[in-house]
């Protein structure tokens, strides 16, 4: 049985080194019907292929997290677009000096919003300090998108409590690398949304949305409609920010309408603080 894997590595290995050679020597990748069929990038990226490319982005991420023992998420979304309270003022004062009245007013929202950055980065450490000494199988992982702004203050606050986190990064037009503070070997790139949702939900036992964007919005309502339609199992849903979303956002309003009942109220809580965020999370699971 050895000997047959061992062949059957070395077969595999072949085909991936065929390949390496073919692009050191710096020949295109043309279509090729003698080629293994998985060691195939052109056949790979076929239409008609989808399907695999679904169940590869399905299976990397997840065997690679379960690898490394993460298990237990708690994810942390917002908007990509706010920065650090140090960051966000070197901003302001080089745009004071050009005196350009519609990126100052713009660069002092960016200071405005620079503590919802700083609360991120505080909540991460939260996690983080609280798993230090769990054994694997309690301990949380913060869970991000992986690029800037509130993701990279999650990412970054686990980082410097000595914790491990996650990096759920999407493939954009505008390539952005994961922000430093990812885990190097729980940092994963996505072509499709649909996946990278799913993997977001499959270890979640917490969702933080700060302020954030579409995608943000993207994001919390499916994950509010996973868990109300019973798709997914309760876990804390958690606003921060609560004028900022109270003002986006008037779930009354769909009450009033008969779109949802009153008993989905219950399915998010505001907060504004990141111990009132760890605690609601603590208080969720008796912790």
């Amino acid at each position: 049985m050895s000997n047959n894997q061992n062949l059957h590595d070395r077969r595999l290995a072949d085909a991936w080194a065929t390949l390496q050679a073919h692009d050191s020597a710096g020949n295109p990748l043309e279509p090729d019907t003698e080629r293994l069929a998985f060691a195939d990038p052109e056949f790979l990226l076929r239409r008609e292929t989808r399907g695999i490319r679904f169940q590869l982005e399905m299976l990397k991420p997840d065997l690679a997290q379960h690898a490394h023992g993460v298990e237990n998420t708690v994810v942390v979304f917002g908007s990509a677009r706010f920065r650090s309270a140090d960051e966000a003022r070197d901003h302001l004062a080089q745009v004071q000096a050009t005196g350009d009245a519609q990126a100052i007013a713009k660069a002092e929202t960016l200071v405005r919003n620079a503590r919802f950055y700083e609360a991120a980065r505080a909540f991460g450490r939260l996690v983080a300090e609280y798993s230090a000494s769990k054994p694997v199988v309690d301990k949380l992982f913060v869970s991000t998108g992986g690029g800037p702004g509130i993701m990279e203050a999650a990412n970054r606050g686990a980082f410097e409590a000595g914790g491990k986190s996650v990096g759920l990064a999407i493939a954009l037009p505008r390539e952005e690398k994961p922000n430093p503070y990812v885990t190097p070997e729980l940092s994963f790139k996505f072509h499709y949304f649909a996946l990278r949702k799913m993997h977001f939900m499959m270890r979640a036992k917490a969702l933080v949305a700060f302020p954030g964007g579409f995608g943000t919005l993207d994001e919390l309502f499916e994950t509010i409609t996973l868990v109300q339609t019973k798709k997914s199992k309760p876990v804390p849903i958690i606003l921060f920010g609560s004028d900022y979303w109270k003002r986006l956002f008037n779930p009354q309003v769909l009450v009033e309408e008969g779109a949802i009942s009153e008993e989905d109220l219950k399915l998010f809580q505001y907060v504004d603080e990141p111990q009132a965020a760890w605690d609601a999370i603590k208080a969720f699971y008796k912790l």
